[in-house]
C-alpha cells in the first residue's frame, strides 16, 4: 500500500492554531483599545528577526526582544507627548520597519524580505508548531489567571488602576503574549498580512457580542474557518496558499489568450 503524501499537514496544523490564537489576541487588544499597539509590534519584531537569522540564532528570541523593546519604546513615547500617541507610535513602527530592511544589506543576510513581509505557509516546520503552541499555551494561561482583570481593563482602564489591579503586569504580559503570536504568525500570512488576521475576525462580531469570553470564541472560530478553509482551497485547487505574483499570473494569462488568438 502506498505511502499517503501528507505534506500539507503541518502547514494545515499552524493554519489551524494562527487562525485560533490571532483573533483571540486581537479580542483583547481591541477591547482594550490597544490594537495599534500589535501592529507596531508586528513591525517592531523585523530587526530581530533579521538580526537572529544573520547570526544563525533562534528567530524567536531576536524578534521578541525587538518587537518588546519596540512596545516599550512607544509606551514611554506615549506618556511624553500625551494627546499625540499615534504620532508617536508611527514613529516607531516606521523607524524599526526602515531599520529591519536596512539590516538586511548591512548583514548580507540570508534572509527572504518577501517571506518575513508576506508569509510561506508550506515553509511551515515542526519549530513553528512549537513556537505557535507555545504562545497558545500562554495564552491560556493568562485568561486563566487574570480573566477578570482584561474584562476590567477593557470596560473601566482608569477603575481597573483605582481599585488598585495589576494593570502594568497585566498589560506587559499581554505585550509579551502578542509578541509570541505575531512571530508565531510570520510563517504563515507574514508580517504585513498578520495585523489583518488579529482585526478582522473580531471587528465582525464585536458589535453582537455581551462579553468577552463570546467575543474571543466567535472571533477564534472565524478566524478558524477563515485560515482552515483558506489552506484546504488551496491544497484542493493546486493554488499556493501565499500572496500571488499578479503581474507573472497576468503575464501567463496574457500569453495564452495571445496563443489561442493565433491559433
Amino acid at each position: 500500500m502506498a505511502e499517503l503524501d501528507l505534506w500539507w499537514l503541518t502547514p494545515l496544523i499552524l493554519a489551524l492554531l494562527i487562525g485560533l490564537i490571532c483573533p483571540a489576541t486581537g479580542s483583547l487588544l481591541i477591547t482594550q483599545r490597544r490594537i495599534l499597539l500589535a501592529n507596531l509590534m508586528a513591525h517592531s519584531v523585523l530587526p530581530g528577526l533579521i538580526l537572529a537569522l544573520a547570526f544563525e540564532l533562534d528567530p524567536t528570541i531576536g524578534g521578541l526582544i525587538s518587537g518588546l523593546l519596540g512596545a516599550l519604546l512607544a509606551e514611554r513615547l506615549n506618556q511624553r507627548f500625551k494627546g499625540r500617541e499615534e504620532g508617536a507610535m508611527n514613529t516607531v513602527l516606521a523607524g524599526f520597519t526602515a531599520l529591519g530592511v536596512l539590516m538586511v544589506p548591512l548583514l548580507q543576510a540570508r534572509v527572504d524580505l518577501e517571506t518575513l513581509l508576506f508569509g510561506d505557509l508550506l515553509a511551515a516546520n515542526e519549530a513553528d508548531l512549537i513556537r505557535t503552541a507555545v504562545a497558545t499555551v500562554a495564552l491560556l494561561v493568562l485568561l486563566s489567571l487574570s480573566y477578570s482583570d482584561l474584562v476590567f481593563l477593557g470596560v473601566d482602564p482608569d477603575g481597573a488602576v483605582a481599585a488598585r489591579r495589576p494593570v502594568s503586569r497585566i498589560r506587559f504580559t499581554a505585550i509579551v503574549i502578542t509578541a509570541l503570536v505575531v512571530i508565531s504568525a510570520i510563517t504563515a500570512v507574514g508580517i504585513v498580512l498578520v495585523i489583518a488576521l488579529l482585526c478582522a475576525p473580531v471587528l465582525v462580531h464585536v458589535d453582537r457580542c455581551l462579553s468577552l469570553r463570546g467575543l474571543m470564541l466567535r472571533s477564534a472560530g472565524t478566524g478558524l474557518l477563515l485560515c482552515g478553509g483558506g489552506m484546504m482551497l488551496a491544497v484542493a485547487a493546486d493554488l499556493p496558499p501565499w500572496p500571488f505574483d499578479w503581474r507573472a499570473l497576468c503575464g501567463a494569462v496574457t500569453d495564452q489568450t495571445t496563443l489561442i488568438l493565433i491559433s
